[in-house]
């Protein structure tokens, strides 16, 4: 599944391309995603116009000139294609899990603009569009996750609140939308590495140390793992196909069996699974 990472760099690719930008026409072939797509939503947003692409945590939004705004998650193989029409054949890809070969059968929403076709694929149709009528709608549905690693919200004192008396480790907290937003497997792994934090520590035991490293490495890696353009992992790569490259700074995910990057570290990374989520950690450093 894409994290905030990846997310932002589709939001960038697709903002640069077709912000201000006028929806010609909206066409459906399966509207069984993980919600099904009610029907009129073609016509509610046909002839509309893109007055801003956002992100929210790991969500695509559309600002619409109608003031209403469309919600994009890729779930876990969602994919955003543009297929350009004044060049033959050519495909640019923004998308998550990129593969060359796209088969028509997931090919499942398509929004079109002068020269620019959006193509949404997702052989597991596990990601929906959702549309929000206002922007107190969308601010609601906002107001159900925890802050993104980036707000200001996101603090020692929101932190030390948090975790005060929870029993639950601390990788289960970074992965809790509701804690704070935006965070997957991956860079939950990478952040506790940085921080020296074992992922199975329990939340009430962290110091107040442990919760500025959090904060800190948090924002260093999301940060830089954007720069870098996502982590491609199965081909992920950005609008004009370019792989992201954060992978290549990975410390400890996917890194079984192999030496502890810390310097005078001579541990090796351990993988384990904590509530059947792959974990990656350093047995001697991260304490």
């Amino acid at each position: 599944m894409p994290e905030l990472p990846e997310v932002e760099v589709v939001k960038e690719s697709l903002s640069r391309t077709i912000t201000g930008k006028k929806i010609k026409k909206v066409s459906i072939k399966n509207r069984n995603l993980r919600y099904k797509i009610k029907k009129g939503f073609e016509t509610r947003l046909q002839s509309k116009s893109i007055k801003k692409v956002k992100r929210f945590s790991k969500y695509i939004i559309l600002a619409l000139n109608d003031e209403k705004f469309c919600l994009i998650h890729l779930g876990m193989s969602g994919t955003i294609h543009l297929l350009r029409k004044n060049i033959l054949n050519q495909k640019t890809n923004a998308s998550f899990y990129h593969s060359p070969y796209l088969p028509k059968k997931h090919n499942h929403v398509f929004l079109e603009f002068d020269n620019i076709k959006i193509i949404y694929n997702d052989p597991r149709r596990f990601g929906y569009f959702k549309l929000f009528e206002n922007k107190n709608n969308l601010e609601n549905f906002i107001n159900n996750y925890g802050p993104e690693p980036f707000s200001s919200k996101f603090n020692l004192n929101y932190l030390k609140k948090y975790f005060y008396k929870k029993k639950k480790n601390i990788k289960n907290f970074l992965l809790d939308q509701k804690f704070v937003s935006g965070l997957g497997n991956i860079y939950a792994n990478e952040i506790l590495f940085s921080s020296k934090i074992n992922p199975k520590k329990k939340a009430k035991s962290l110091s107040e140390n442990d919760c500025i490293n959090i904060i800190k490495y948090s924002r260093k890696i999301l940060n830089l793992a954007i720069k870098k353009g996502g982590s491609s992992i199965r081909d992920f790569k950005n609008i004009v196909g370019k792989n992201g490259s954060f992978q290549d700074n990975f410390k400890v995910y996917n890194r079984e069996n192999k030496s502890c990057l810390s310097p005078g570290c001579k541990g090796t990374i351990k993988k384990k699974f904590i509530t059947n989520r792959s974990t990656f950690f350093c047995y001697i450093c991260q304490k």
